[in-house]
């Protein structure tokens, strides 16, 4: 069965571009040309994936993310000619998955958009539950609980987390933990696992001093866990 994308661009030339590349490589593909409508579409056509124009009439990407994020972890990728660091992490703190600025390649989107389904689905048979002291972060269900309360976590937060956790005590780069949680040889700022760490840790604060979030300067980031 095609894999489906979700379009919301009100650029028509560059939403037609997408729609016959997409199909070209074997999506299945609906457009919307508002945000409005994208979220119409969102709840009809029941997407893989969203590419997401950030500056859209009726309804901004920002807010089509949000009210994607209330019902749903569908992937959503913002696509946007707006590049500043402060609209990236807006983006990734609703719950983005990846963001790509324009003008972009048509393989570079296609790259992206294979990664981050890629990550979503995850590898079958490996281990998609983790539990220590005071956490338990689960990838079936994309739930992170924290002294047993459930904590909303964009899927991308929670993917860095598993990631992390999964090796406890090792440290990563910041440019390791973009490719291997990323899933892609990101284009991105690497600025970009700063953010998602400064979320976790908020969200994580006090839970436990058998681990922690650690932060190992000039090198990079790792889940530190106290001896036994």
């Amino acid at each position: 069965m095609a894999r489906k994308v979700l379009i919301v661009e009100d650029d028509g030339n560059i939403a037609e571009l997408l729609h016959l590349y997409l199909e070209k490589e074997s999506f299945e593909t609906a457009v919307a040309g508002d945000g409005g409508k994208g979220v119409e579409l969102f709840q009809s056509f029941h997407p893989d994936l969203v590419l997401l124009d950030l500056m859209l009439p009726v309804m901004d990407g920002w807010e089509v993310c949000r009210r994607i994020r209330e019902e749903s972890k569908t992937p959503v990728i913002m696509l946007t000619a707006k590049g500043e660091l402060s609209d990236k992490v807006t983006g990734l703190e609703m719950g983005a998955d990846d963001y790509i600025v324009k003008p972009f390649e048509m393989k570079e989107v296609l790259a992206r958009i294979h990664a981050v389904l890629r990550r979503f689905n995850g590898g079958e048979g490996a281990a998609k539950h983790l539990t220590f002291d005071n956490l338990s972060i689960d990838l079936d269900s994309y739930e992170l609980v924290v002294r047993g309360k459930r904590v909303d976590t964009p899927p991308k937060e929670l993917e860095l987390l598993f990631h992390l956790a999964s090796s406890p005590n090792r440290v990563f780069t910041r440019n390791q933990l973009l490719d291997e949680v990323w899933g892609f040889d990101y284009f991105g700022d690497s600025r970009t696992v700063d953010v998602h760490v400064k979320r976790l840790r908020e969200k994580l604060e006090g839970a436990s001093d058998q681990w922690r979030l650690k932060t190992v300067w000039g090198v990079g980031y790792k889940f530190e866990v106290a001896p036994e």
